[in-house]
């Protein structure tokens, strides 16, 4: 009984509101940072022709590069924005909403966490807060899912298409791809656990009215005493 209750306190102490909370800003933090990196980085889509082999094409939302072995990488900026694919228009749009929110979402939480002098007499407001946090990182956990999403249907497709030449190389998925659903996935899994963080302050928060009804505190002296023994 005594492995039990200290298996018991264990638990107790590491399942704590303090604790999901960060756990829920430190995972939501991750996939902002993952995200930011994948909506700058030239690497959503890539192209290698068989016709020219030292030559690997990249592209990204923003540039597009080309390598080759003699100069290294060079990228060049997209010139016209409403010259540009209707994926990538929409794409910037969204990722640009999802490091807002997200970036929103970590200041709305700081301020709600546990143990931060900040909104100290308002608990309510710290509950809310925290709230707030979770709703904005499924946003931006959802605008990034989605371009990425939108950009790998569009790839896919092309890919497929049976009216391209057989010579001409095709687009497939660069490594940006997969950030993008990753951070995308961290900033819902974040998200989740403010939620779950607010339902465990408010299970620690319920009144004690069941307590003290009669059959339990008899319960709560009758383990007083075994313990005692």
């Amino acid at each position: 009984s005594m492995g039990l209750r200290k298996k018991v306190d264990l638990n107790m102490v590491f399942l704590t509101t303090k604790i999901m909370q960060r756990t829920a800003l430190f995972v939501t933090s991750g996939g902002l940072i993952t995200s930011l990196i994948t909506a700058f980085l030239p690497f959503w889509k890539t192209m290698n022709s068989d016709l020219n082999e030292v030559e690997n094409w990249f592209s990204g939302l923003w540039h597009t590069c080309l390598y080759t072995e003699e100069v290294g990488i060079q990228c060049k900026a997209y010139e016209s924005i409403l010259g540009l694919p209707m994926d990538l228009q929409i794409s910037r749009v969204l990722m640009s909403v999802s490091i807002g929110t997200g970036g929103l979402a970590l200041l709305a939480a700081f301020p709600g966490l546990e143990g931060v002098q900040m909104c100290m007499g308002r608990p309510g407001l710290k509950r809310q807060l925290v709230i707030l946090a979770g709703v904005l990182s499924w946003v931006s956990g959802l605008t990034t899912l989605a371009p990425v999403s939108i950009v790998a249907y569009t790839t896919l497709v092309e890919f497929w298409d049976e009216g391209f030449p057989d010579v001409m190389p095709r687009w497939e998925y660069g490594e940006a791809m997969f950030s993008g659903w990753f951070g995308g996935l961290a900033l819902v899994i974040g998200g989740t656990l403010f939620f779950v963080a607010v339902c465990m302050g408010d299970f620690d928060q319920r009144p004690p009215s069941v307590p003290n009804s009669p059959q339990v505190k008899h319960r709560t002296k009758h383990y007083l005493k075994t313990e005692v023994l």
